[in-house]
């Protein structure tokens, strides 16, 4: 099938066409034709799938064809409502790019940007707003936006909004624009809690599935290394120095213990830089860049960077610390094994975590491939072995006060083994961590 088949404008076609794509995906294939004829859609895709244009280029048209150049300020029309700002900004490129043939405006309202500036750009109109839920609420309270003119609602990554507790923001979101609208819900996976959602937004909706709910992509290859927690970091140093790894995505569960890991990772000479929701929107922006365009080799993150990292040709995630949400696991590896690349997912598992290594392969309805010879003393991850599940939680600010004349030949150079016989002699410290607090992005 080619794009053109799929009924979309002239000057569509030609953006899309002017990024390189000939081919639709699956989820475009099935969802574009059913948003163009006006139908509310439940879509359950994977990332990496091709789904922002697949509700991208559909709500351009609609919009193109109801336009009215004289209308000044331009009404909003369509919101597309987002759970982070780096995916806010994903989509916002999108719809600029695809609609740069057509004579629609749209603001991206998202936390960490300047209010004011927003508040100007609104009030000048636009046709499209793509929004965190959080920041949209500011701007109504302070009755700066009128949402009275929706004809299109998008939520996207919307299971992941439910995770972060965004639910009472989407509902009074939701009370604010026209009852009579066309509704899209996407998300990575299908839970009970999204069908419930669903229910409550969508009118006779048609059901878009385009893989295994809860499957992981079949390109991305996925392994657990069964390891103690205090030997964590040297074994990460060790698989990205001796592999010489250029790009790879670190998932880690608090703020606190991205920042100690980028710290750990650059003494031991490995370019890292760590994302998060403290940072400031200027230095995540800047975090993103360096790692795109490979000015560091590592990128630390919280599961804030989950959804809405869009990199071409990412060739390794490692999970440093499980999610806590299995669902998570699925979004987190998702950044790896796009547009049908191969990818590698790793996941450093200590006792302590094997509740949710059993909760992620419940989940996926298999068993993770382990690492039989890590270079340390084999661990147990059955949970009758484990410690007491709570204490996957506890982050424990371990700090390694080794220090080498060469930090970087070590890293690519060490063997597990011998990071081992050095970290016997760590001074840890006890340090108190936190995660799964609500973020108002």
């Amino acid at each position: 099938m080619t794009f053109e088949q799929l009924g979309l404008t002239e000057h569509l076609l030609n953006a899309v066409a002017d990024q390189g794509y000939t081919t639709p995906t699956p989820v475009q294939q099935k969802a574009i034709p059913l948003i163009l004829d006006g139908r509310d859609v439940l879509a359950g895709a994977q990332t990496g799938t091709g789904k922002t244009a697949s509700f991208t280029l559909p709500l351009l048209q609609r919009l193109a064809e109801n336009h009215d150049p004289h209308q000044k300020p331009h009404n909003i029309r369509a919101l597309i409502l987002v759970p982070t700002r780096e995916l806010a900004a994903q989509v916002y490129e999108s719809v600029v790019t695809y609609g740069k043939h057509l004579p629609l405006h749209v603001e991206a309202i998202v936390g960490g940007a300047s209010i004011g500036v927003q508040t100007r750009n609104l009030r000048r109109g636009c046709d499209i707003v793509v929004a965190t839920p959080g920041r949209l609420i500011d701007h109504v309270k302070q009755r700066n936006i009128n949402l009275s003119n929706v004809e299109i609602l998008v939520l996207d990554e919307s299971d992941r909004m439910l995770d972060m507790g965004f639910m009472p923001d989407i509902k009074q979101i939701m009370a604010l624009i026209p009852k009579k609208r066309q509704s899209l819900l996407f998300s990575a996976t299908v839970p009970n809690a999204i069908k419930s959602l669903a229910s409550q937004m969508l009118n006779n909706p048609v059901e878009v599935e385009v893989a295994k709910q809860n499957a992981t992509a079949e390109n991305v290859t996925e392994l657990v290394y069964g390891i103690d927690r205090e030997h964590k970091r040297a074994l990460l140093s060790y698989l990205i120095g001796s592999n010489n790894w250029k790009q790879v995505l670190v998932f880690v569960r608090t703020k606190h213990g991205a920042d100690r890991l980028e710290k750990q990772l650059i003494e031991d000479g490995i370019r890292t830089t760590a994302l998060h929701g403290d940072k400031t929107q200027g230095a995540r922006n800047k975090a993103l860049e360096y790692f795109k365009n490979g000015k560091v080799s590592v990128l630390v993150a919280t599961d804030i960077a989950a959804r809405g990292l869009d990199i071409d040709d990412l060739p390794h995630v490692v999970n440093f610390d499980l999610p806590q949400v299995p669902e998570d696991y699925i979004h987190r590896i998702g950044r790896t094994g796009r547009a049908g690349l191969s990818g590698v997912a790793l996941s450093l598992v200590c006792p302590e975590e094997a509740y949710y290594l059993v909760e992620i392969e419940r989940l996926l309805k298999r068993q993770i491939p382990r690492i039989a010879d890590t270079g340390y003393e084999p661990v147990s991850l059955k949970i009758a072995d484990a410690p007491k599940k709570n204490a996957a939680n506890k982050d424990t600010g371990k700090k390694d006060l080794r220090h080498s004349k060469k930090p970087a030949a070590r890293a690519a150079t060490a063997k597990p083994a011998d990071s081992k016989r050095s970290d016997s002699k760590r001074i840890e410290s006890r340090g108190k961590g936190r995660s799964g607090s609500r973020r108002k992005d």
